[in-house]
């Protein structure tokens, strides 16, 4: 920290230490320098300009705003060399006002008490310094690491992390970031909301267009992270914190163990891939949401309301609706929505890189009443429902099972096959309740033990 960096933040907490007018704060100011104040009475002014209140829950800002302004009044002393400072003024932060009723935190230590952990240890977690990250011991580390492919294409990085950050991960998302409500457009990781749900917005409509955000827990902006924590009220060393607990560093270890390959030759040529990846790669080398985290879904979903509001208000100037389910968008409407479809593609993508995401622009669709609408898996041309061809394939898979025992039909090697065939039997039932009997029946009849 420089010397003037120093002089400011010292300024800061003084300043903040007591009334918060002019004679307060120079009577402060003096104390600090053990030195006539009058030298200081542009950044008095201009703290007292810039907030009508004193703003306890926002001291490194207020110290941000006195850094410039010293320099134009150390001319006004004789050397004109900053003071040292002699002594420190203890400030008391305070919280913010709540928009929700989320938990009063006003400090690192009551951060620390709610988490169950020491103030170090809440340091060691949160690593704002990166030191976990740039470990070499896994022991060290905050996170596992496992790369898995994409269905098309492409490789995903999973970062789960260690018990105990999870077990804090999972107290802000279930006592904090539960309690803020995302945009009602949202579908996706939200309690009482589905794929379903989602579908079934735009079901039977002239055209439904799909979009595609990509990379969407990475892409989202720490920054907005950060003003989340913000908003909710928590002064800016607590909202740090909670950042740094819910965000996290990719060490250069993993990013060397990214796998290459598995791009469909559909999707375009080498150099199309080579720049996704290295997209990706900085990316994760970066502060990011880390998928695999329990607060991650969350934060997205919050992060993105503004990206929501916007894209809902287009939606509606152009007579469509409008939903997300993650990093999948849709819009649909009738005739008269037709004619615009192409032009509300043309928008919707400028506000989400305005917005700071990539639209995956090869997995952008327009679907209209003549060709197949698809939208999370489901047709959605009359009412959402599973492809036949789904249904028929799961139908045969269990039949095998029947006959031949489960370990015939594992062709994907899956870890857990069972759990996997039972899912997508309560996902049909769950879409096409009529179709669940049958499935079930046939799963009830596979003999596991062969």
């Amino acid at each position: 920290m420089s010397h003037r960096d120093r002089v400011a933040r010292a300024l800061a907490s003084a300043f903040l230490a007591g009334e918060w007018n002019a004679a307060g704060l120079r009577a402060r100011a003096e104390r600090v320098f053990d030195l006539d104040a009058t030298w200081l009475e542009l950044p008095i002014a201009a703290a007292l300009s810039a907030f009508p209140e004193p703003p306890r829950d926002a001291r490194d800002s207020l110290a941000r705003l006195l850094v410039p302004l010293l320099d134009d009044a150390r001319l006004l002393l004789a050397p004109p060399v900053l003071p040292r400072v002699r002594r420190w003024l203890v400030d008391e932060p305070a919280s913010g006002a709540r928009r929700w009723p989320v938990p009063r935190l006003a400090t690192s230590s009551e951060l620390a008490t709610w988490l169950g952990v020491t103030s170090s240890q809440l340091d060691w977690f949160a690593d704002p310094r990166g030191t976990a990250a740039r470990s070499t011991r896994p022991t060290l580390q905050h996170y596992r690491y496992a790369w898995i492919a994409k269905s098309r294409g492409g490789h995903r990085l999973l970062e789960i992390p260690r018990s105990r950050l999870k077990a804090m991960q999972r107290k802000i998302l279930t006592e904090i970031l539960d309690v803020i409500p995302p945009h009602d457009a949202v579908h996706g990781f939200r309690r009482g909301r589905s794929a379903l749900g989602h579908a079934t917005q735009h079901a039977g409509r002239a055209v439904v267009i799909r979009m595609d955000l990509e990379e969407f827990f990475p892409s989202t902006p720490t920054g907005r992270v950060y003003g989340l924590f913000r908003a909710a009220g928590y002064p800016e060393t607590v909202a740090r914190l909670l950042t740094w607990l819910t965000t996290h560093r990719t060490p250069p270890a993993a990013l060397r163990d990214m796998p290459r390959g598995n791009q469909p030759a559909s999707d375009g040529s080498h150099a199309l891939e080579a720049s996704e990846r290295w997209r990706s790669l900085r990316r994760l080398a970066s502060r990011h949401l880390p998928q695999g985290a329990p607060t991650s879904p969350a934060l997205a979903n919050l992060c993105a309301f503004r990206l929501d509001r916007r894209l809902e208000s287009l939606a509606v100037h152009a007579g469509a609706r409008y939903s997300r389910y993650a990093d999948d968008l849709a819009f649909s409407g009738d005739e008269p929505f037709a004619h615009g479809a192409a032009r509300l593609v043309e928008r919707a993508h400028a506000v989400i890189v305005d917005e700071g995401y990539r639209p995956n622009t090869r997995k952008t669709r327009v679907m209209r009443t003549g060709s197949r609408q698809e939208l999370m898996g489901l047709s959605i041309n009359v009412r959402p429902n599973v492809a036949r061809t789904d249904y028929d394939q799961l139908k045969a898979v269990l039949t095998n099972c029947v006959r031949h025992g489960p370990s015939t039909q594992n062709r994907d090697a899956h870890e857990q096959f069972r759990a996997h065939l039972e899912g997508r039997a309560a996902w049909i039932s769950f879409v096409n309740p009529l179709r669940g009997p049958r499935l079930h029946a046939l799963l009830a009849a596979i003999d596991w033990s062969r």
